[in-house]
């Protein structure tokens, strides 16, 4: 528990729950970091290396995602230290066991993350009555199938042009993680005019500076192939994909892949990041000194959680799509233009307007 509470301070965490039952094989943890705005909405992430203290991080990263994003729950993170790519019988009792152990955690309302999805989602809400993120036939939206997340990344990209000297049409840009955010972030930016040079999974990166065939990619995604089975391609390790020559880098897969180490020799000019917590705090300010300009994690991929919300809420996927649009749009221009008037790095901006607006919710809090 030290973990957890090393970064513990005004905000947060308000809960950490460790969940063992040796029965089904089941360790898990669950931080509730805050609940100022409400109740917390924050993913189940399935990894066999998952640790409380990147719960911890992760969870403080959904409150200020959820903070900044202006709906009214506020940030959680749950992990379950197992390989998701277990049998789907085996995986539904270890998730309908984790259901059970967090039934009392009204404070935490369940969503997917990496290594869960709809069907998971699905399996918590038939146990305990609560989650978002649900198959349609469940009234829900699915957020990693309608691809919310990457579509949200996109609209990032879209108001950083005014802010750095990348355009998105014509574009070189480079996937790191071609996942649920990773390739429907590729599709939405290749709409836009942007064009796929690399894209990697934890099978290797494929690159082709004149341009990669996506819908080819996605349907090898699609039946479970690694990028790596791309015919033809050009294949390098799977951190190639940080390094690659590009415009904009979607650095969409686990924690920490660009670090202090390899920042000096990311060649992108505009990071949008689509997953949490992708970049140290040193390779930030490493990467902002030489002029590159970083979407921060909880601004650029808000899509999710503010489409969870719209869900959780009864909003229909269309009402999902234009809240994520508006959102997204508002919050990256208002944190831009911020880390514009004071020099400040895009992610203190960002952390600046959502801790404000986290105090403003907490004082309409009656705390017992």
């Amino acid at each position: 528990m030290t973990d957890a509470f090393a970064m513990a301070d005004g905000l947060g965490p308000e809960k950490v729950v460790l969940i063992r039952t040796p029965g089904v094989g089941l360790q898990a943890a669950v931080v509730i970091d805050n609940i100022s705005a409400g109740p917390a909405i924050g993913g189940v992430r399935m990894a066999p290396d998952a640790t409380l203290e990147e719960c911890a991080r992760l969870a403080r990263a959904m409150t200020f995602k959820n903070a900044a994003a202006g709906i009214p729950h506020g940030g959680g993170k749950a992990v379950i230290m197992a390989d998701p790519g277990m049998a789907r019988a085996d995986k539904e009792r270890l998730v309908r066991a984790f259901a059970r152990a967090i039934a009392e955690l009204a404070g935490y309302i369940p969503g997917p993350d990496m290594g869960t999805d709809e069907r998971c989602m699905a399996w918590i809400r038939d146990e305990i009555g609560r989650a978002v993120g649900l198959p349609r036939v469940l009234g829900g939206i699915p957020l990693d199938e309608i691809g919310i997340t990457g579509y949200g990344v996109a609209v990032a990209a879209e108001a950083a042009q005014a802010f750095c000297d990348v355009r998105i049409d014509g574009a070189r840009v480079a996937i790191q993680g071609f996942g649920a955010v990773g390739r429907h972030a590729a599709r939405h930016l290749a709409e836009r005019g942007g064009r796929l040079v690399a894209a990697s999974d934890t099978g290797g990166t494929v690159v082709d500076p004149a341009g990669l065939p996506l819908e080819e990619l996605i349907a090898l995604k699609a039946v479970g192939k690694s990028v790596t089975a791309l015919s033809g391609a050009r294949v390098e390790p799977p951190g190639a994909a940080i390094t690659a020559a590009c415009d904009i880098l979607v650095p969409a897969a686990r924690p920490d892949a660009i670090t202090d180490a390899n920042a000096s020799e990311v060649k992108a000019r505009l990071i949008l990041e689509g997953a949490n917590i992708p970049a140290s705090r040193g390779a930030e300010r490493a990467l902002h000194d030489r002029g590159v300009l970083v979407v921060p994690d909880f601004i650029a991929n808000a899509g999710g959680v503010i489409c969870a919300a719209v869900e959780f809420s009864g909003g229909s996927e269309a009402t999902a799509r234009e809240t994520v649009a508006t959102k997204i749009r508002s919050n990256t221009v208002e944190v831009l233009e911020r880390a514009g008037r004071t020099g400040a790095l895009p992610r203190d901006a960002a952390t600046e307007m959502a801790t404000a607006r986290l105090r403003e919710a907490a004082t309409y809090r009656r705390f017992r």
